[in-house]
C-alpha cells in the first residue's frame, strides 16, 4: 500500500496556510509557520518572507535557528533575492552563490550567505489578483540539487499562492468587521435618537420632527453628536428646560 503520509502533511499545511479569518490573526507568526512549511517540504535550509506589515516591511522566518533566514533578509538591504523579487513582483530563478565568485550578483549578501552553508536561493512573490503583498526566499544548502521546476519550484509558487490568498481575506475580513461594526453603531446610534425624539414628544405633547429639531438645534448649540444628546434624553439627565429653549431657537 502507497504511504501518503507526505501528501496528506502537505494537504494539511496549506489548510493551515489558508485558515486566516479570524480576530487574533497575527501576520509575522502566520507568515513564520508558512516559511517552515517550505523548510519542511522543500528541502531547505531556512525560509524568510519579506511583506507589507500595515504600511512598514516587516520579516518573518522558518528553520532552526530561526535567526539565520532573518540575518540574510536582514543583509538584502544592498540587493538581494527577496529584494529583488519584491521589486519586480516576479519569481528569482534559483541562483548558485558557490559559482558566483567575485561578480556576485549580490556581493554582501552572498558572502553571508557563503558562511552560513547556504549554496543557492531562490525567490517567490506573494501575489494574490495583481495585488503584490510580499515575497518568500527560499534558502538552500550548499549540498543541495537545483530544484525543478516542476518539482521544488512549482511547489513554492503553491505555498506562497496559499499564503498571499490567506492573507487577501484575513485583509477583506478585517475591512468587513469594521463596516459591520461602523453599521451597526450607525443603527444603534439612529435608533436612540427615534427613541429620544419619540420620548420629547410625549412629553411635550408635540409631534416627532419638532422634538427632532430641538434635539438637532440643543446638539449644535453645544457642539455635541446628536446620539450623546440623546442618550442623555434616554437616561433623563439632560436639563428639559435646556431642550425646551431649543425649541424657539431659530433653524
Amino acid at each position: 500500500m502507497r504511504d501518503h503520509t507526505s501528501e496528506l502533511r502537505l494537504a494539511e499545511a496549506l489548510v493551515e496556510t489558508t485558515n486566516t479569518l479570524h480576530d487574533d490573526f497575527d501576520p509575522e507568526l502566520y507568515l513564520s509557520r508558512v516559511a517552515s512549511h517550505c523548510v519542511e517540504f522543500l528541502g531547505a535550509s531556512a525560509a524568510g518572507v519579506i511583506f507589507d506589515a500595515a504600511g512598514a516591511p516587516g520579516v518573518a522566518a522558518g528553520g532552526h535557528p530561526g535567526e539565520l533566514a532573518l540575518g540574510l533578509l536582514g543583509a538584502q538591504q544592498s540587493g538581494g533575492p527577496c529584494v529583488e523579487s519584491l521589486g519586480t513582483g516576479q519569481l528569482v530563478p534559483p541562483v548558485r552563490l558557490t559559482a558566483a565568485g567575485p561578480a556576485a550578483r549580490w556581493p554582501e549578501f552572498t558572502s553571508l550567505a557563503l558562511r552560513q552553508g547556504i549554496g543557492m536561493t531562490y525567490a517567490v512573490p506573494l501575489r494574490q489578483r495583481g495585488t503584490l503583498l510580499g515575497a518568500l526566499n527560499v534558502f538552500l544548502p550548499v549540498t543541495a540539487e537545483a530544484p525543478q521546476p516542476d518539482g521544488e519550484l512549482r511547489l513554492a509558487r503553491v505555498i506562497a499562492d496559499a499564503a498571499a490568498l490567506g492573507l487577501h481575506n484575513h485583509r477583506a475580513y478585517s475591512e468587513y468587521r469594521i463596516l459591520a461594526t461602523q453599521l451597526q453603531g450607525a443603527l444603534t446610534s439612529r435608533v436612540r435618537i427615534e427613541q429620544a425624539k419619540g420620548m420629547l414628544a410625549e412629553r411635550w405633547h408635540t409631534d416627532v420632527d419638532e422634538a427632532f429639531e430641538a434635539l438637532r438645534r440643543y446638539a449644535r448649540r453645544e457642539r455635541l453628536v446628536m446620539d450623546l444628546v440623546a442618550k442623555e434624553v434616554i437616561k433623563g439627565t439632560l436639563d428639559d428646560a435646556a431642550l425646551g429653549d431649543s425649541r424657539s431657537e431659530p433653524s
